[in-house]
């Protein structure tokens, strides 16, 4: 993704440090005039399963309950499954004197092993999760071997976020037959003097005097009050040439002052014979706001839930689904098509967020046994549209391919409104939910207008969409739902969308590079997630200590 065209709500770190916290009970013993001296190894399991070791504890010197004081970093990522295996070992006496990361393992007495994945730990209550010990094969336990209690914290150095509103007034004006359309970037001076962007404002169109909507930047974006901070306005180009209006550098502790005294400060421009000009076009904040801002790990980690629900392409341009160069082709083999594969990556990330793992499953474009052409049906052909977790899905989608016809035109408007609607009612009983519409389709739809219209409506419900095109398609006009350019929707009636909620990645592109579906998906999720409840000033559940 391009850093100049990140989502315009905020720049979101996707990646958090985590801090693993560990203690065992009952440990086996493996001394025999003393108890084990146990050490534990984490290991990052791997697509290829291979393992990565991830970090060590130090030695506890006898003893079978033991808790360790080394606390072991690991980088937490929402959009990628991230297996751990934990493996303990009774370290040997003579090799109490040397650094742990120096001792060799295949020296050291196997005491056991336990398995999970990341996202078990940080979506339980207090990011707890105690797990029974296990032989290295896993299967079955000859003997107990006890239990491993993992505690995850995020290592964040402060929770202190500023909200500002920024405005200009007075801007140059870079267009020839209409007025510049300004957005600002914000960047963060880093050692060695270079600067990395943090955020960056919207769009705001055909305006010399533009105010955007409130910006907040967390502590861990800025650094301190008084770090430098360049601010620059660009004149947006669909191109993605913009051109520079003017810069300047500031603080957050000047912008605070600036707001206090109501004053504004000018922009410079380099000139071509390197001096600094200064424009007549200033800044002015017109909010400044502390307040503690919360991470999506304590969203998730108090109750909050992330509901997955999945929309299946079935036009005919998908092709007969007996014939192998189908899109929808089911290979006896067990390899997996284009649909099947992001229904798998996309629904195994977000399953452990899910508690009941109940997902609702439909259908679009096919004509139902019924000899109606529908736009959303149950996918597993009942009255209910649910079905029992990823494999649910699966098997709904494989039954579907017997019992539809595929049909046509490809519309998206009743599915995100199906969805839209489930996620308005959710408002009544439960604030602390939040929907993800997975939409796989192999074609460009034919109501554009409509599915904006919905998108706009949905845009102030917890719901964000994921769109996946498959085959060979020409997808332009899919990014248009997809506001990374900085342009929020506008429906037929001239209401602008409130947020981004749409993510949208062709699978040819994936499949060329390095990143997977899921990660190129679910990168901008946890941005969405935290938008909505943010501005909505929904805080995380109260933690009761037991």
């Amino acid at each position: 993704m391009n850093l100049f065209l990140l989502p315009y709500d905020v720049f979101i770190l996707l990646k958090y440090a985590l801090q693993l916290s560990l203690s065992a009970s009952n440990l086996l013993d493996r001394d025999i005039t003393s108890k084990s001296d146990p050490m534990v190894v984490l290991f990052a399991k791997k697509r290829d399963g291979k393992l990565e070791e991830v970090g060590r504890t130090e030695v506890i010197l006898n003893n079978l309950n033991p808790t360790w004081i080394q606390k072991i970093t690991i980088s937490y990522q929402f959009e990628v499954v991230q297996p751990l295996v934990f493996q303990i070992y009774d370290v040997d006496t003579s090799y109490h004197n040397k650094p742990v990361k120096s001792l060799k393992l295949e020296d050291q007495d196997f005491l056991g092993e336990a398995s999970c994945v990341l996202s078990e730990i940080v979506t339980r209550h207090n990011h707890t999760l105690t797990i029974q010990l296990q032989n290295r094969n896993g299967h079955g336990i000859l003997r107990k071997l006890g239990a491993l209690t993992v505690h995850a914290e995020e290592t964040i150095a402060s929770r202190t976020a500023v909200e500002i509103t920024l405005r200009c007034y007075q801007l140059a004006n870079k267009d020839l037959f209409s007025l510049s359309d300004p957005f600002l970037r914000i960047s963060r001076m880093v050692e060695g003097g270079g600067y990395v962007p943090i955020c960056k404002t919207e769009v705001v169109n055909n305006n010399l005097n533009p105010v955007w909507r409130p910006l907040c930047l967390s502590m861990q974006q800025f650094g301190s009050k008084e770090n430098p901070l360049v601010i620059e306005c660009f004149d947006f180009n669909s191109s993605g040439n913009h051109v520079l209006i003017g810069k300047l550098q500031k603080s957050v502790a000047d912008l605070e002052t600036l707001h206090r005294e109501k004053n504004g400060a000018n922009f410079v421009i380099q000139t071509s014979h390197g001096h600094e000009k200064v424009l007549k076009g200033q800044l002015f904040v017109d909010l400044f706001l502390e307040k503690e801002q919360y991470s999506f790990l304590d969203y998730v980690s108090s109750g909050f839930e992330l509901n997955f629900m999945v929309a299946v392409d079935f036009t005919a341009s998908n092709g007969n689904p007996r014939n192998p160069d189908s899109l929808h082709y089911i290979d006896p083999s067990g390899q997996l098509n284009s649909y099947q594969q992001a229904i798998m990556e996309v629904g195994q990330v977000i399953q452990f967020y899910d508690s009941d793992r109940r997902f609702p499953a439909w259908g679009f474009g096919g004509k139902t046994p019924a000899g109606t052409i529908s736009h959303c049906f149950n996918l597993n052909g009942s009255a209910s549209f649910e079905v029992e977790g990823v494999e649910g899905i699966m098997a709904a989608y494989a039954s579907a391919l017997h019992n539809i016809s595929l049909s046509g035109p490809t519309l998206f408007g009743p599915v995100i409104n199906t969805a839209a609607q489930i996620a308005g009612q959710s408002l009544s009983n439960n604030n602390s939910k939040y929907f993800v519409l997975l939409i796989i389709t192999d074609g460009v739809i034919t109501d554009m207008q409509e599915t904006k219209d919905a998108l706009v409506r949905a845009s102030d419900l917890p719901l964000s969409i994921l769109i996946v095109g498959v085959g060979g398609a020409d997808f332009t006009q899919m990014e248009i739902l997809d506001a990374d350019n900085g342009q929020r929707l506008q429906s037929s009636t001239g209401r602008m969308a409130t947020r981004d909620i749409v993510q949208f990645v062709p699978m040819r592109e994936v499949n060329s590079g390095q990143i997977s579906v899921v990660q190129a998906l679910l990168e901008e999720l946890p941005g969405q997630f935290l938008t909505y409840f943010r501005s909505r000033d929904i805080k995380p559940h109260a933690r009761h200590v037991c």
